[in-house]
This record gives structure tokens, sequence and C-alpha cells, in this order.
């Protein structure tokens, strides 16, 4: 979808790419990521409000490290470059980038120097958040620098009759003080966008293309139970009412009581037209005896896609399948280097729509989880259900550590419906961007009345985070957790043992499996 107006952010590999398009998102204006290979015919087509270099890993003076055609200095479009994209800057236009000798990593004390646009109300002194090894040491012709830091001459540069800048920091991330302000200036103040970028505007447009693209055909919708497809759901039955077919499988993978208290919503609240199909003994039948991780994956997909096309075909004129898919899943689907990866197996319905002929609805490729869960707000989804922690595609497959077994899910699910009950009872649930509970292979000697017992450990799982991509983990207060692990050790029969998780993403993943 071409947008009225967006600033295009040009990736150079940085861990805060995705970071620096929610920041914009966030003030009201739309902005897509491309890779860098990106060509300036490309640029002019888009017709961007402003562009922006992001960081990157490498140095500009590597060997084969990314660059882009300098024509792009002359385009007339307002241009700012984070780190790597400050460097690269610098090197095009006649500056000169070498390795530091005090390479700057975190936290760092920023001096604004003389007016400037990109900085204007920053405070003189402020902290900025630094991540680079090489330096800026000479700046180009026409350019006149506006901060500097202990280490960093250079911190800040501008042209402003060109209309390009550059900061040596991360404007984009919460360690930088004045990050937003900073941005604020480049999109208002020098790019001229206006604050047309929001869910309301989003559903209408998308409400009208989804209209004209089925026209008078059927479509269907695999509907997990999450946040995507459902807001996903909602939104196309906005647009086409009764041509809209959801089917909902019950895999036996589902939390407590899932199924059934997600169809009463799906009929009672939501009002969507839903199959229920009762798969469980097909999807356990098929996992007995699997361990392995993946092949868990694989057999849950494969089973999956059997299942809903054996359902779709009964669907007479059927010729759309409409799914949750999200900005991360595309951008995670083109590497820096612009060549095409996978993307994740769970984030889509595997190979179904080109097996059954279909063509895609994602009405939420170009956002994120956050603008998805204001959508859902928009078409008035409860709360409660908006509000929902993340859940993996394979359900408790990948939290029942080695074999899934019905007795294993059993304990699995008594154990996590204590853990978020109590969550919720002390109001800190919404504090949290994932909890849940994890039944390790593991059996451990305890004592209960007078009797030895030898039965299974259960591990805890609560992190705080934005997007998934890094997370930390919630610090509950000892009592809650004691609390906690006495009531799933008397009311789980098989529990002897309670821990609790304390590892950051990275190194470790959110999930175990």
């Amino acid at each position: 979808m071409q947008h009225s107006e967006e600033i295009l952010i040009i990736d150079f590999g940085s861990q805060y790419t995705q970071l620096i398009a929610r920041r914009v998102r966030e003030i009201n204006v739309f902005s897509v990521i491309t890779p860098h290979t990106i060509s300036i015919e490309e640029i002019k087509k888009r017709k961007p409000k402003g562009i922006i270099l992001s960081g990157g890993p490498l140095s500009v003076y590597d060997e084969g490290a990314p660059s882009i055609d300098s024509e792009i200095f002359d385009l007339n479009i307002p241009l700012l470059g984070i780190c790597y994209g400050l460097q690269l800057i610098c090197s095009k236009l006649g500056g000169k980038v070498e390795p530091a000798d005090d390479r700057e990593y975190g936290k760092a004390s920023l001096h604004r120097e003389e007016n400037s646009l990109l900085l204007k109300n920053v405070l003189e002194y402020s902290y900025v958040w630094m991540s680079h090894g090489d330096l800026v040491t000479n700046i180009p012709e026409n350019f006149c620098v506006t901060a500097s830091s202990d280490h960093t001459s250079f911190c800040a540069i501008e042209n402003q009759k060109k209309k390009i800048f550059g900061v040596q920091f991360h404007p984009e991330v919460n360690h930088t003080e004045e990050g937003k302000k900073i941005i604020h200036n480049f999109v208002y103040d020098i790019c001229g966008c206006s604050a047309k970028w929001n869910s309301s505007n989003f559903i209408s447009t998308t409400v009208k293309e989804i209209k004209a693209k089925t026209g008078n055909k059927n479509v269907i919708c695999a509907l997990s139970g999450g946040v995507d497809s459902t807001v996903a759901a909602v939104l196309v039955q906005k647009a086409i009412g009764d041509a809209l077919t959801c089917i909902h499988i019950d895999n036996g993978l589902m939390r407590k009581h899932e199924s059934k208290k997600i169809m009463k919503m799906f009929n009672e609240s939501l009002h969507l037209n839903v199959k229920c199909i009762d798969a469980v003994d097909l999807f356990l039948n098929r996992l007995a005896g699997v361990s392995e991780p993946e092949q868990k994956r694989k057999i849950i997909g494969n089973t999956f896609i059997e299942v809903f096309e054996s359902e779709a075909l009964k669907i007479e004129n059927a010729e759309f399948l409409v799914q949750g898919t999200l900005y991360p899943d595309v951008i995670e689907s083109v590497s820096v280097k612009g060549k095409s990866a996978t993307i994740k197996t769970h984030h889509n319905v595997g190979g179904l729509p080109e097996k059954m002929n279909l063509k895609l609805i994602e009405p939420f490729r170009e956002l994120f989880k956050d603008e998805v869960r204001k959508v859902g707000k928009d078409l008035n989804i409860p709360a409660e259900f908006i509000e929902r922690h993340p859940f993996p595609g394979p359900g408790l497959a990948v939290r029942v550590i080695g074999e899934v077994t019905r007795k294993r899910l059993s304990i699995l699910r008594e154990a996590d419906n204590i853990f978020i009950k109590e969550i919720k009872n002390a109001g800190i649930y919404n504090d949290i961007w994932q909890a849940f509970a994890v039944l390790l292979p593991v059996q451990s000697v305890g004592v209960m009345g007078d009797s030895r017992t030898y039965e299974n450990v259960m591990t805890l799982r609560a992190v705080t985070s934005t997007d998934g991509m890094t997370a930390d983990w919630f610090r509950f207060d000892s009592e809650f957790l004691a609390d906690v692990s006495n009531k799933i050790i008397n009311k789980v029969k098989g529990i002897n043992r309670v821990v609790y998780d304390i590892s950051s993403k990275p190194p470790s993943t959110i999930e175990w499996e």
C-alpha cells in the first residue's frame, strides 16, 4: 500500500531499525523499512517525505560494507543518518571515518553546541545512547557541528541547505533522553509531515481495499484465538460481512478451557461466523513419542494444514485466505543483504494458499503488534482479550519439554492457570509482556506429609519487552512467588518443585522450545 506521506527507513543491519520505525509511527506518521539495496528509482517512486539511514554492525571502510547510491543526497528529500548512517554520509560526501581509540557503548553526555534544526529545543546537556567503534574525524564541506560528547567531537552534524543531518548516537532508544524530541523535529519540522497515520484511518482505508479486492467471493480465516487472527477476522467481517467464514481448530494444545472460552466470545461478543473443529485426538496421536522441538512444530503445522484444508474445501466460492501476518514477520523475511529468507513457520499457514490456489488477505502486514491492539480496541473487541499475552503457534506443545501426552498437558494447564490467575489478581498482568509455565522432563525428590515423592519440576517464566525481540525477566515480589509456588504444589497433582526462570533475551529465548 502506498501512503500519502511516509518516512523511508533504509536498513544497514542495526538491531534498532524496527525501533526507528516504531518511534516515527508513535507520532502518527507512517514509516516503512527497506533494505539498503533499494534503488534510487524505487525511492523516487515511493516519494517519501524523509529518509532515515539506520545504524549497522559493520564499518563503512570494510570490504563489502553496505552502501548506497550517492544520488540519494541530490534528491532534495530530507535525510537523517543515525550512527552508521552518519558515517556513511560523511564517507560519501568527502568526510573521514576512522577506528576510534575509545569505543563508545552505552550512556554518554551530549553537549548541544549551537542552533540546530534537528536539535531544536533539546537541552544543552542530556544523556544519549552510543554504540559505535568508529569515529567521524573530518566532516564534509558545508556541514556544521551541532553537538559533541566526551569522546566524539562530531556527535551531530547538519547541512541545512541540503537538509542532510547526522547523529552518532541512537535517538530511537529510550536511554536517549531527548530522542523523541529529535525524531519529532526531523519528521515534522524538517520533513513537513502531518499526523495522518492512526488506527481509525487505517480501518476505514483497509475496509475499502478489502471490499474492492474480494468482490462477491467468499473468504476463509484460520482463527487460532490469538490477538492477530481475531482482530484480522473482525476487520474483514466489517468489510464483507457473512462472506467471511472462520475455522477454529481445537488441537488439544490450548490453555485451560481456552477453545470453549474463545468460541463463546467469537459467537456472543464478536458475532463471527465460526466453525469449531475438534481435532484433539488426531494431533495428540501424531505427537505421541515425539520429543524433538522442530519435529513437534512440523507435525503440528502439517496436521493443521491437513485439517484446515479439509474444512475449507467445503466452503463454496472461496478464493481468499485471511492471515494475521505482522510487519516484523515481513521485515525478517529480507536480510540486510536483500536476500529472501523464510518467514518463521509458525507465523503463517504453511503452504496452504499455494496448495489451495487461494489469494492472501494480510491486513496487518504493515503493522506492529501494538498497532494491531489499537485497531482491535477501535473495533470494540473486549480489552481483556486485546491485552492478552502472546501465545506460541504450536501452543503448549513447546511448553511441555519432551514428549507431549494428555497427562503432561493436563499438569501444565493446571499450573499455568494458577500462575496467570494469581498475576491477574495481583493487578500486574499488563506490566508483563508474557508469562507462562513450562513443564520440564525432570523429576525430583520431595516430601509430602510423611511420604517421599518423586515428581515433576515446573518452571515459571515472565518477561518484560516491547516487541519480543529482546526481553528481561520480570521482578516479582518474593512473597508472590512463594505463594504461587505453594498453590501449584498443593493443587496440581504431579508437581513437587517450582522454579523461576531469571534469564534474559539474549542470550536465552523467551520460550523454552
